[in-house]
């Protein structure tokens, strides 16, 4: 139903995933634990058959995971009613739903090479995918597979993905310490620049409004962390990745602050955007509706940017949704 020629081994991950969430118990010990009466944990991780996704989600909830806040912290938007169990089919379509956002399935079947009759199957809970495909719909749907499977164990555990997370890891800590490196990695990713036949200094700065010494110091962090390297007279972009800064709660809300800046500057010094705000009353309940709405759109802004062709601006959003005053005792 999926096709098997992805740049990223899933079927081998699937298997390293298990083995993670193992530890250190025997595949007889976890496999009683689930309810087997065989050794169905050895066949996962030999690769002879895989568990659903259901049932990998229940492994996970076995071996000590809280599955809604896993989910949670990866996606904010995902909401599971009390009445639904996340380790069940329906569970799972309402996660990849929440994945999807407003993506047309047949968009979706394109990103994941998955059949869109499978895609369609899955999203309504008629079927459930095997852990593998699960794998390869989260990524193909949000570019942040990494991000979803350290919501479960220690990504660097995994063989077949350990360079790719300390990359990522190196990737989101120069992002805390140099925020203006990642619009210049947005610059580097647009089609006019990918046209130039050799580097222009000054050009970066000039499409972001920041110094030439301030575009030197970013393209050479860069090129140390290994995310572009210079080739026939240009930058260009090793490996494109989504970085979710949201590990480190501390530097998260320094490197927000830093974005609000700089919008505020922007305002100030009347450069085009939509500058909007809403002063109101409101109760409880509805502001965590309005939550739920805005973490909502995020998700649906981050799958349009993950699918859009071709890339011809950087643009920073900035959203904001918080009470000014807190409850009266």
């Amino acid at each position: 139903m999926c096709k098997t020629d992805d740049m990223r081994d899933y079927p081998r991950i699937a298997r390293e995933l298990i083995r993670a969430l193992r530890g250190r118990r025997s595949q007889a010990h976890l496999s009683r634990r689930l309810g087997y009466a065989s050794n169905v944990v050895f066949d996962w991780e030999a690769g002879r058959r895989f568990p659903t996704a259901a049932t990998a989600l229940r492994v996970a909830r076995r071996v000590g995971v809280d599955l809604r806040a896993a989910v949670s912290g990866f996606l904010p938007a995902a909401r599971w009613p009390r009445t639904v169990d996340p380790a069940s089919r329906q569970g799972v379509a309402l996660l990849l739903r929440d994945l999807r956002g407003q993506v047309q399935i047949g968009e979706l079947a394109a990103a994941t090479g998955c059949s869109r009759f499978a895609v369609s199957r899955w999203l309504r809970g008629h079927t459930e995918p095997r852990l593998p495909d699960l794998l390869r719909l989260v990524d193909g749907s949000s570019l942040r597979l990494l991000d979803f499977l350290a919501a479960f164990v220690d990504v660097s555990q995994l063989p077949a993905l350990q360079g790719e997370w300390q990359q990522l890891s190196l990737a989101r800590q120069l992002a805390y310490d140099v925020p203006w490196s990642h619009a210049v990695l947005r610059v580097l990713e647009l089609a006019s620049y990918q046209k130039l036949p050799r580097h222009v200094p000054g050009l970066i700065a000039g499409k972001l409004g920041i110094s030439l010494a301030e575009e030197q110091r970013c393209l050479e962090l860069l090129a140390r962390a290994g995310q572009i390297y210079r080739a026939r007279g240009r930058y260009r972009v090793d490996q494109a990745r989504t970085v979710d800064t949201r590990y480190d709660p501390a530097r998260s809300r320094e490197l927000r602050a830093f974005w609000s800046r700089v919008g505020v500057e922007r305002m100030l010094a009347g450069a085009d955007g939509d500058y909007a705000f809403n002063l109101f009353s409101v109760s409880s309940a509805d502001l965590e509706r309005l939550r739920g709405l805005q973490q909502a759109y995020f998700q649906e802004l981050r799958s349009i940017v993950a699918r859009s062709e071709p890339a011809d601006q950087v643009v920073l959003a900035n959203l904001q949704l918080l009470p000014l005053a807190q409850l009266e005792p």
